[in-house]
Parts: C-alpha cells; structure tokens; sequence
C-alpha cells in the first residue's frame, strides 16, 4: 500500500511539473521553465522505482536529467557534455531493450534500412549549416540515438513509439543548431515530444520487465506448455471424479 502510494505521489508530481514546465514554456516564462526541467526525469525515475521497475531504467532517465541541465546552461563545451549524458541514456535504453526485445526479423531488417536511410539523409542535409566543431559529435549522436529508436520497436509498440519521438525531439533541436526556420515556441515543441518520449519509453520498458518478472526473459508465448495452476487442479479432480463414476460398485 505504502509503496502504491508513494508510486501515485511521483507521478502526479511529475505531471504537475511537466504541465507547468510546458506552460512556462508556452508563456514564455523563463525562469519558471529553468526552475523546473531538472525536476522532470528525477521525478519519473522515482515513479519508476516505485513501480518496481528496473533499476537501469530509472538510470537512463537521470541520465537524461543530466543532459536537461546542461543543454540549458548553455555553451558549446556543455552542449557537447550535455549530448554525451542523452548517450548514456541511451545505451542504457539499448541494454534493456536488449534483455526484454525480440529476436530481429525481415521486419527490423525493413526498419533497419529505413532508419539508417532517415539518419544519413538528415545529416547530409544537415552536415553544411552546423557549426564545424559541432558536425562530427551531432553525427555520431545522432547515430547512436538512431539505434535506439531502432532496438525499441524490438521491444513493444509502447517503447517503438517513444524511440521515434525522442528521435524527432533531437532533430528538432538539429534543426535549430543549423539554423532552419523554427515553429513558434520551438522549445516547447522539442520538449512536449521529449516528454512524451521519455514516458512512453519508460511505461514500455516496465511492461516488459514486469511481464519477465524482472529476470530480463521474454514472457512465454501462447505455444507455451505452462498452464494456469487452477486450470489443472480442475482438470485433475474431473479426471478423478469420471474414473469413479466407471469403476465397479461393490
């Protein structure tokens, strides 16, 4: 009961938080948006934790409170220390989905090819309006950030779209490094696909881990031979009763 509640209490504060934190943005108010990004991810990482989900899950998403504050402070050298803290985040969403996806088929073989198509594409169109010291560490960020919006369709629906969102969240902010028009508000844009992506990898990654039983195993399909225990103690007792009702009167 306590761990439930204590589970309620992150997530209605993570709401609360990213529902003003997004407001700021949209109003334009600065301090209140700074005051409240580094509250984010902690807070979802505590629901996590809360959930009894993985611990490496809650890790990613430090991680990715770490890249928050630093982007935010601004400078190149933060920038690039902030990129390298996302990356964590997302080696450690490529081990958990790892441990909980499916074997890859023709399907991730197509996804592959479209995936790699949609990162070589974007930085080529990219490559010329970045700044030069900028080029070579967006390049490889944003490859390792392909491949986890990769592994994540090997997962579950839930994680396929949440890899895809935080890859257009990081584009978005690419887009705007180079330079190209911007939607108004831009940084709201880039952190409601953010936000979105984080929640939908972090309930994806716990459905699995929970249906594993948080042993890192995929959960038996419907060619499985265990059967609900119920199910067998009734077949038993029908069994006993009709061998007795064939057996012999004295």
């Amino acid at each position: 009961m306590r761990r439930s509640s204590a589970s309620r209490a992150a997530r209605a504060a993570f709401a609360v938080a990213a529902a003003t934190h997004l407001t700021a943005l949209a109003a334009g108010a600065t301090v209140l948006a700074l005051a409240t990004k580094p509250l984010l991810m902690p807070l979802l990482a505590v629901h996590v934790l809360t959930r009894g989900g993985p611990r490496l899950l809650a890790v990613a998403l430090l991680f990715g409170c770490g890249g928050d504050v630093l982007l935010q402070c601004g400078g190149d050298a933060l920038f690039r220390a902030g990129m390298g803290s996302f990356a964590a985040g997302h080696v450690c969403y490529l081990v958990l989905f790892a441990r909980h996806g499916s074997p890859g088929g023709a399907r991730t073989h197509r996804l592959a090819a479209g995936y790699a198509a949609a990162w070589l594409g974007t930085v080529t169109l990219l490559w010329p309006d970045l700044d030069a010291d900028l080029r070579l560490p967006v390049a490889g960020y944003s490859l390792l950030l392909t491949a986890m919006a990769l592994g994540a369709t090997r997962a579950r629906l839930w994680t396929a779209a949440g890899g895809a969102l935080f890859l257009l969240s990081d584009t978005l902010i690419a887009t705007g490094l180079a330079g190209w028009p911007q939607a108004p508000v831009p940084q709201f844009w880039v952190m409601l696909t953010y936000l979105a992506a984080q929640c939908l990898l972090a309930y994806g990654v716990r459905r699995c881990d929970g249906e594993s039983g948080g042993t890192g195993l995929q959960p038996p399909g419907p060619s499985s031979d265990r059967r609900p225990a119920g199910r067998t103690s009734r077949s038993r007792q029908f069994l006993t009763a009709a061998r007795a009702s064939t057996m012999p009167k004295p």
